[in-house]
């Protein structure tokens, strides 16, 4: 793997996502790809932050998942930020 390949997103995830099990599965879907990174609440009570990295293309996916989320959610959008990957996170965990 090239390390033109890796990469560093921030989504912030809008809409009915807090209490519906938002972050286990961002997490979930991000350790399928192989991602790292975190999940975590944001306190406004309308959003949730996700910062993962790894190959662009799991990455692409899992902005796929975040847009349409878990079963009781209703995302209303999703605002991406793209950066360098840093290789700073040895995982990818929910953050309380």
């Amino acid at each position: 793997m090239k390390k033109t390949d890796l990469a560093s997103v921030r989504a912030i995830v809008y809409g009915d996502v807090q209490g519906v099990f938002f972050r286990a599965f961002a997490s979930r879907r991000a350790r399928e790809l192989g991602l790292t990174g975190y999940a975590c609440n944001l306190p406004r009570g309308d959003s949730i932050e996700v910062l993962a990295e790894g190959e662009r293309k799991q990455l692409e996916e899992l902005i796929t998942h975040l847009k349409v989320g878990p079963p009781a959610a209703k995302v209303a959008r999703v605002i991406t930020n793209w950066s360098e990957y840093s290789g700073r996170y040895s995982e990818f965990s929910t953050r309380y």
